[in-house]
């Protein structure tokens, strides 16, 4: 039985950071995301890029992208349709304008609190979305701009050996909806949105992140 605190460990370095979104999209699934006591296995994440209309910082720098342009490895914290705080990880370089959305997790330390704060006892849903596990690990937009490197908000290496990954075209979205840019734990029960039955298997996902 696992204990009820999130472990210590030292977090992902700027170089993890400091490469293309996809890349970081891809390897980022299996590692850990902690937040005080709390913390989950990330299974499923989305890759979003300044040169495709997905992306916030299309637009370019403004007063609410201005910290998709910031340094690697900082937390891109935004409110969804005034709803939902969802938690990304700033990638590439400076002023490049490019994130990974964490959007699912499994979860492994603190469920007490995650089924309290969810209002939520079923295991597999505490964490199924992205706006679910901000909820859960109590990630507010006080987070915004932070450091995951040495932040409160902090992302670990894998705890055990990375998954075997699958590609498909991103959710939630209106726009670049073709690009294969989520991705996902092969099996998992704990991704935002099963893949549906009689559509055809996704993808798996290559090196270099294609798919």
């Amino acid at each position: 039985m696992r204990p009820p605190v999130a472990p210590p460990g030292t977090p992902l370095g700027v170089e993890f950071y400091d490469r293309p979104v996809v890349e970081v999209a891809r390897d980022m699934v299996g590692c850990v995301l902690v937040h005080g006591t709390g913390a989950g296995r990330i299974v499923e994440t989305e890759a979003y890029h300044h040169t495709e209309a997905a992306c916030h910082a299309y637009v370019g720098k403004t007063a609410r992208t201005s910290v998709l342009f910031a340094a690697p490895g900082t937390a891109y914290v935004y409110r969804s349709y005034g709803i939902h705080a969802l938690v990304n990880a700033v990638c590439e370089g400076h002023d490049v304008g490019a994130a990974v959305l964490i959007r699912a997790l499994e979860p492994l330390y603190g469920l007490e609190a995650m089924r309290e704060r969810r209002g939520q006892q079923d295991v597999e849903a505490l964490c199924s979305g992205p706006g679910k596990l901000t909820q859960a690990l109590c990630v507010g937009l006080g987070l915004n701009a932070g450091s995951l490197v040495a932040g409160p908000l902090r992302v670990l290496p894998p705890d055990v050996p990375p998954p075997a990954l699958v590609a498909s075209e991103r959710i939630g979205i209106t726009k670049a909806v073709e690009l294969p840019w989520r991705f996902s734990a092969l099996g998992s029960r704990f991704v935002s949105r099963p893949w549906p039955v009689g559509l055809g298997a996704p993808r798996r996902a290559r090196p270099g992140g294609a798919a």
